[in-house]
C-alpha cells in the first residue's frame, strides 16, 4: 500500500459516511453518554459523540497507535499523510545517482 492508496481510502470513506452516522449503543455506552449528557448539558448528544471522536483521534495520534496502523497498512505516518509526501520523497532520498562501483575510487 502507498500514500495514493491511503488518500483514495479515506476519500471514499468520507463519501460513505455522508453527513450523518446512525450508531447502535449497547447498554454501557447508552448509560455513559446519559450520564455525560446530564453534567456537561450539551445542546445535544450529537456534541458529545462530535467530542469523543475528536479525543479519541488526538489520543490515538498522541499515542503513536495512529502511525503504527498507517505504518503496518500502507507504509505511511499520519505526517507523511498530512504532507502529501513520504519522507524519502522529502529529503529526497530516492534521487540519489546510481553508483558506478567500477569507476567509483577512480579521479
Amino acid at each position: 500500500m502507498s500514500l495514493d492508496a491511503l488518500t483514495d481510502e479515506i476519500e471514499a470513506t468520507y463519501a460513505d459516511l455522508g453527513e450523518e452516522c446512525t450508531v447502535a449503543l449497547d447498554r454501557e455506552t447508552r448509560n455513559e453518554l446519559a450520564l455525560l449528557a446530564t453534567a456537561l448539558e450539551p445542546e445535544s448528544t450529537d456534541e458529545l459523540l462530535r467530542r469523543a471522536v475528536h479525543m479519541l483521534f488526538q489520543t490515538t495520534v498522541d499515542t503513536g497507535k495512529l502511525d503504527f496502523q498507517l505504518r503496518s497498512g500502507y507504509d505511511v505516518t499520519y505526517d507523511e499523510y498530512l504532507s502529501g509526501m513520504t519522507y524519502d520523497e522529502m529529503t529526497g532520498a530516492n534521487n540519489y545517482p546510481q553508483l558506478d562501483d567500477e569507476r567509483r575510487y577512480q579521479f
